[in-house]
This record gives C-alpha cells, sequence and structure tokens, in this order.
C-alpha cells in the first residue's frame, strides 16, 4: 500500500467532502480515504497496482475541484 496527500482548492463545506470522497472510494485499489476541510486535504491509502496519484487528482478535478501541487 502507498499513502499520498493531495491538497484540494475549491471546497467550502462537508457536501465538498463528500463529493469527493465518493468519487475517491469508487476508484479500484482504495484501502483507506479522509478528506477533510481544515486543512483542505485528501489523504488516500492505496495500492499501487490498481491506481496511482495522478489518478487520484484527476478524478478530484472532474469532480469539479482544483489540486494545488
Amino acid at each position: 500500500m502507498q499513502t499520498v496527500t493531495i491538497k484540494i482548492r475549491g471546497m467550502t463545506c462537508m457536501g465538498c467532502v463528500n463529493s469527493i470522497k465518493n468519487v475517491l472510494k469508487n476508484l479500484p485499489g482504495i484501502a483507506q480515504l479522509e478528506v477533510t476541510l481544515d486543512p483542505a486535504q485528501a489523504v488516500v491509502q492505496f495500492d499501487p497496482a490498481s491506481t496511482n496519484p495522478n489518478q487520484l487528482k484527476e478524478a478530484i478535478i472532474d469532480a469539479g475541484f482544483d489540486v494545488v501541487e
């Protein structure tokens, strides 16, 4: 398993947090997931054989949020 922290811009409420949780948990290989407003980030533990940080970031962007590099 691998863990990545992704900083997110554009979340304003718990609805945003839940939207990102729903998007990420439906990706293959997600083992653990924590999304918080303060700080605005997602901490994701995943199987690198199934997904990678770029796919996680793309899913967040596709959901309408920005990823801070």
